[in-house]
């Protein structure tokens, strides 16, 4: 497996060309030799291209606007092949009522099959809303997915936080949806003073990223992508950090470190 920073935790320094190169070369002193790409504000794709070049810098997916996805898929791929990513992800749906997710999934579906098409990949992320079973047959919104859409071009972009927050059981879902795996989100969870779940570094919470590492790598996973989203110590740069020198410490033999 590989390892990246997912850079929707720098969000806020991601706002322009000129910030996005001077973050992106802080990724890499950190130590990062691959990010994933969300909330960038406006580039040029072919200055991305060259940028990621320059700095040493892998993309292995993106998040991507839905109405992009839908509206202007033709165009999305052709800039995912010019920075040398093959995998276009989407963060969340709009809606999860039952009747909103199968309308979006329709919508969806001939955008993934040109995805498909062009040798690249269609991931779906999840939050906690996902694993919510309907209460007439106990399905899920990752059921109604895997029913519509087959594995080889529908891929789920599993968050471990969210999974947890929902109380899901990780390593049994790594198992269930092995066919569809590729990426996946490295985020922890610890509580603060009131009692309330928050996001932390890698290893400084209550996930066993020990086991997950060891039962991705068993079932074909190729990336995780380091993610906090709201970075109590207030620096998401230092947090990407912490959780990078927490990895290295633990020994998870990522093949790119």
């Amino acid at each position: 497996m590989k390892l990246a920073a997912q850079l929707f935790t720098i969000r806020d320094f991601t706002k322009n060309e000129t910030d996005i190169y001077a973050s992106l070369k802080k990724i890499k002193r950190i130590g990062y030799n691959a990010i994933q790409i969300s909330a960038f504000g406006p580039y040029r794709t072919e200055w991305m291209a060259d940028v990621l070049r320059e700095i040493g810098l892998e993309v292995c997916v993106t998040h991507m606007p839905l109405q992009r996805i839908l509206q202007d898929t033709d165009a999305l791929i052709a800039e995912h092949k010019q920075i040398g990513c093959h995998t276009i992800g989407l963060g969340s749906l709009p809606k999860y009522d039952r009747p909103s997710v199968l309308a979006t999934f329709e919508e969806l579906a001939p955008a993934i099959d040109k995805i498909h098409a062009a040798g690249m990949k269609f991931v779906f992320h999840n939050h906690w809303q996902e694993f919510v079973p309907d209460p007439v047959d106990g399905k899920n919104t990752f059921d109604l997915y895997c029913e519509r859409f087959p594995a080889d071009r529908a891929g789920i972009l599993m968050d471990f936080y969210w999974m947890v927050y929902a109380c899901q059981k990780p390593l049994e879902l790594i198992e269930k949806y092995s066919d569809r795996l590729g990426i996946v989100h490295f985020k922890d969870m610890t509580m603060n003073d009131k009692g309330e779940r928050i996001f932390t570094e890698i290893y400084n919470g209550c996930i066993d990223y020990t086991a997950i590492f060891r039962k991705l790598d068993a079932c074909g996973g190729q990336w995780a992508a380091i993610e906090e989203d709201v970075c109590p110590g207030g620096d998401p740069f230092r947090a990407l950090e912490i959780s990078l020198e927490n990895i290295r410490r633990e020994g998870l033999p990522f093949e790119n470190l």
